[in-house]
């Protein structure tokens, strides 16, 4: 009995060890486990203080930087203030606007000019202010007035009109904005290229600026490349959707026309100039193409090598483009085409006193130049309704390609500084080709 009482009492006994021992081994899983997580959580904890620290890091050096950007901006600022309040008080805008009356027109400078005045004075949204950067931009579309087409954008995209800024006047790195519609990306009238209609660097179918040497500019479209003809509507949408663009390759049926076509050109002091795109020839005023009366002044002739029209598909060894304007800025371009032959005695002239190298305007002494030794006797045309055939693309130019040929010999060819600087020909969309 009394061992049995024994090993009753040994086997409570063991059983209790055995309880005891399981509890403790439990406490221990659990410290085990908590300590396990409380090792990855101090883990993670301190990967999200090293991603915060150099989070931290990152924007302090960012704001390092903008601090940097920021202390020209803030001096320009201070500066655009003080000429704001010199302006407040309207006598300067008074004074301009009186010294401007007695005159019928005023360059694409004065417009922009009296625009930013009117802006300083009146604030962003004086309708005159805006008005008058418009035309500076109709007047500036096709010239080379690179400056005033940017004060202009600028101006209009401040008071907030939906108009595209020129790469070329953002700041480096900037994008352009979506542009309402094209006309204000002229920059280059046509090709800043000799079809400039050029007038050169200027836009070939503006009025140059023969007291301002073109500037030097990055170069945002081309003749090849990766901004070559076919990629000039990824920045100038009209060259890529416009309907009525130019060149053509003129092939009938064609329309009669009665329009009469005369010219009365001038002889005057050469002035040339290589715009990078183009030869160009500034045409001093007298100069003069009437189409049923109707007088356009020649602003200036650059040449085009091919041609850019094509006469049943073929196109010429080269073609020269005059570019005209008349009073209510509509444009008009002649070419003339100029067929592989004998010596050009009118283009030996220019070759001799062309700039090879693209730079500001040549004027050499003692030399003068009459565009009329560079067409032909006859006078019948073909016509048709384009656009200038350089970025921005821009429609409404009137065409008039001369049938009739002028030489120009294979060397005088081969000396043109421009291997190819010609935009193919585009689609015909409906349009009339007429002929008289």
């Amino acid at each position: 009995m009394k061992r049995t009482i024994i090993e009753v009492i040994l086997a409570l006994a063991l059983l209790g060890a055995g309880a005891f021992g399981w509890t403790n081994w439990k406490q221990n899983q659990s410290a085990t486990n908590q300590v396990t997580e409380l090792k990855a959580a101090s883990e993670e904890a301190t990967k999200a203080a090293a991603e915060k620290a150099a989070s931290v890091k990152a924007a302090e050096e960012e704001m390092t930087a903008l601090r940097a950007e920021m202390a020209p901006l803030e001096s320009q600022a201070q500066q655009l203030a003080a000429v704001k309040a010199a302006m407040a008080n309207g006598a300067t805008l008074a004074d301009l606007e009186a010294a401007y009356k007695s005159q019928k027109k005023l360059s694409a400078e004065r417009q922009v000019g009296l625009g930013a005045v009117r802006m300083l004075t009146k604030g962003a949204e004086d309708p005159a202010a805006m008005e008058a950067f418009r035309k500076a931009l109709e007047m500036s579309e096709l010239g080379d007035r690179k400056n005033t087409i940017c004060a202009a954008q600028i101006g209009l995209a401040a008071a907030g009109e939906k108009v595209t800024i020129m790469a070329d006047c953002l700041p480096k790195g900037a994008k352009p904005g979506a542009a309402k519609g094209e006309k204000a990306e002229p920059g280059a009238h046509e090709e800043k290229s000799d079809d400039k209609h050029d007038h050169g660097k200027s836009d070939s179918h503006g009025k140059p600026d023969d007291k301002k040497a073109p500037e030097k500019h990055a170069v945002h479209w081309s003749y090849d490349g990766d901004m070559g003809p076919e990629r000039w509507g990824k920045e100038f949408p009209t060259c890529a959707k416009g309907k009525s663009q130019s060149p053509l390759d003129i092939r009938g049926p064609f329309v009669k026309t009665r329009t009469v076509v005369t010219t009365d050109y001038k002889e005057g002091p050469l002035k040339m100039l290589n715009n990078g795109h183009t030869i160009q020839v500034n045409v001093p005023a007298g100069s003069k193409l009437r189409i049923d009366g109707v007088a356009y002044d020649l602003l200036q002739f650059h040449f085009h090598r091919p041609s850019e029209e094509k006469i049943d598909g073929k196109p010429m060894a080269m073609v020269v483009h005059f570019v005209h304007k008349n009073a209510e800025g509509k444009l008009a371009v002649l070419g003339v085409l100029l067929k592989e032959g004998n010596e050009n005695p009118g283009i030996k002239t220019l070759w001799a006193n062309m700039p090879m190298e693209e730079g500001p305007e040549v004027a050499p002494e003692g030399v003068s130049f009459n565009p009329a030794n560079l067409l032909p006797r006859e006078f019948d045309f073909y016509s048709y309704e384009g656009s200038l055939t350089t970025p921005p693309c821009t429609e409404g130019v009137r065409f008039f390609i001369l049938k009739s040929t002028v030489n120009v010999a294979k060397e005088q060819v081969a000396a043109f500084p421009f291997k190819r600087n010609a935009r193919p020909t585009q689609e015909l969309n409906g349009r009339e080709i007429t002929t008289n």
